[in-house]
């Protein structure tokens, strides 16, 4: 029988005994042994290394000089913010988002650009990533010196090992090896990663998953995006792939193939309304959106009739999503939930009628208006999570 790799069974303990202390630090090393499952030997061994490392410090908690108090006063354990420091961004066609944070996830900084990018040379969109990256460090009052780490979110299919960017609807180009160019750029070790899988982790870190190792996300903007945590981790498919929602098949019928973007994508919503100059105008500044919900207030039939079409689509995707992986929770976020009632409405009774029976009540729906701040964030937390994987040397992580 094969036994397990005991250093990949080391790397992970450390990462889970890692993790543990940031989700519930300040924790004993008792309490580590108790959620994590293993003994308080190798906790002791693990947090003592971490110590060394810098990545966590000790918290004592009563006062041994208090005559009042007896015994020694417990010793607590906590991420050390200032361990690293990283950058994360959203990177969407009408504007820049970044966010820099500490080793805990604390927001340093955020900047947000408005500068349309899409189909510009890549040169030319690197070239607005960077200054923006150097910018928000410099609002941080950090140096790119004390940068770890950089995630980029991106709308798109990416391979997150690679960093190539298979298709984007900011590039004009296909492949890209956007981590490299990057990576060139600053100087510092840059993660591509789809956009969902960041707002993702974002929300198992700092949001509405924060109480769970498992669940999904689905997020709904230019792109239809899905994100699937598992075991505190997220899935990903051959060579890191992400997943991108809106190529899923609901259907063939004389005209082709009929995918879920062709119903709920943005595009979709949006086709009979693109000849009308305020709309196209506000689309191409990014409030396309908001203009639909202002017209759907006003009785638009044509965008009532789009926003139901989508949320049917989306509604009927989630049910077969929860088929497949039953979690206890689906969390919805991007612009098209600023379609109201009409999308909601539709979705959630497409949703009601295409679970089967045996899941009913299994899981919860959560809608959330989540900020591109907060999007930012959940890029930041890509990279943070790639430290805490990462081994430490005396000069930092060994990539």
């Amino acid at each position: 029988m094969k036994t397990a790799d005991p250093e990949l069974m080391r790397a992970n303990n450390r990462l889970n005994v890692l993790n543990t202390i940031r989700r519930n630090g300040p924790i004993s090393r008792v309490e580590i042994s108790e959620s994590t499952e293993l003994s308080t030997t190798t906790v002791s061994a693990i947090t003592a290394s971490l110590l060394d490392d810098g990545l966590i410090l000790t918290r004592h908690l009563g006062d041994i000089r208090n005559e009042t108090s007896r015994g020694r006063p417990r010793v607590m354990l906590e991420v050390n913010p200032n361990a690293a420091r990283v950058v994360g961004a959203k990177i969407t066609a009408n504007r820049l988002v970044f966010a820099v944070t500490d080793f805990s996830g604390n927001v340093l900084s955020n900047l947000t650009l408005p500068i349309r990018i899409d189909r510009q040379p890549i040169s030319v969109i690197a070239d607005l990533i960077e200054d923006g990256v150097r910018r928000c460090v410099i609002d941080a009052n950090l140096s790119m010196s004390d940068i770890k780490s950089v995630c980029l979110g991106l709308p798109g299919v990416i391979e997150h090992r690679t960093g190539i960017v298979r298709s984007c609807p900011i590039f004009r180009e296909v492949n890209v090896d956007f981590s490299t160019e990057m990576t060139q750029r600053l100087g510092i070790q840059t993660i591509v990663e789809s956009d969902s899988h960041a707002i993702a982790l974002g929300h198992h870190w700092f949001g509405r998953a924060r109480d769970l190792s498992d669940m999904v996300l689905i997020s709904l903007e230019q792109t239809l995006g899905l994100g699937v945590l598992h075991g505190d981790r997220l899935f990903r498919g051959a060579g890191g792939l992400s997943h991108n929602l809106g190529d899923l098949v609901l259907g063939l019928d004389e005209h082709g193939v009929q995918r879920l973007s062709g119903q709920a994508g943005e595009a979709a919503i949006f086709s009979n309304h693109l000849s009308d100059e305020r709309f196209a105008e506000a689309l191409r500044l990014g409030r396309g959106m908001d203009h639909a919900r202002n017209l759907i207030a006003a009785k638009d039939e044509g965008l009532l009739r789009a926003a139901v079409r989508a949320g049917r689509a989306a509604g009927l995707t989630i049910a077969n999503i929860v088929t497949i992986f039953a979690p206890p929770r689906v969390i919805l976020v991007g612009t098209s939930l600023a379609l109201g009632e009409p999308f909601l409405n539709s979705l959630q009774s497409a949703y009601d009628l295409s679970i089967p029976p045996s899941l009913k009540g299994v899981t919860e729906l959560v809608f959330d208006d989540a900020t591109d701040d907060f999007w930012a964030r959940g890029a930041a937390a890509v990279a943070l999570f790639g430290l805490y994987e990462s081994t430490w040397t005396t000069t930092g992580p060994a990539h």
